[in-house]
């Protein structure tokens, strides 16, 4: 474990980012094949797995922690003002909101205030493994 963290240390941020959301989007899907849907191993769609761990890598990965650095940017510092007001511009889409509103203002206000930059999408994406959970059953139902 320590080797992997040593490694990891020597990616880019960005990369190690991909890589996270990557991983976390695909344990996600796991969890939602076996745990929720039930279909055990010989049941379960690798491709499905690996589809969602693309979205992770190539999308969410960059994308978020590109917009974090954003906010960042944009708002510097981590007061208990700074973070609402990071999560106020974090939550813009009104269906998502309106669906996450219990769980991502409270993960992101504590997010931006306590966590560094680096650090952030990593536990946003813990966080995401049970709504990725969710969304993988709810997108994959039959």
């Amino acid at each position: 474990m320590a080797a992997l963290w040593r490694g990891c240390g020597r990616l880019r941020p960005g990369a190690v980012q991909a890589l996270t959301a990557g991983a976390l989007m695909g344990a996600g899907d796991v969890i939602a094949q076996q745990l929720v849907e039930q279909r055990g191993l010989h049941g379960h769609h690798f491709p499905r797995t690996l589809k969602m761990m693309g979205i992770g890598f190539c999308f969410v990965g960059p994308v978020v922690g590109s917009w974090y650095r954003i906010l960042d940017w944009l708002i510097p510092g981590n007061t208990k003002v700074v973070a609402v007001k990071k999560v106020i511009l974090d939550q813009d889409y009104m269906d998502a909101l309106m669906t996450n509103y219990c769980i991502w203002p409270p993960v992101q206000i504590a997010n931006f205030y306590f966590v560094p930059l680096q650090h952030r999408l990593a536990v946003v994406q813990c966080v995401a493994i049970v709504w990725n959970c969710y969304l993988s059953w709810k997108a994959n139902r039959m």
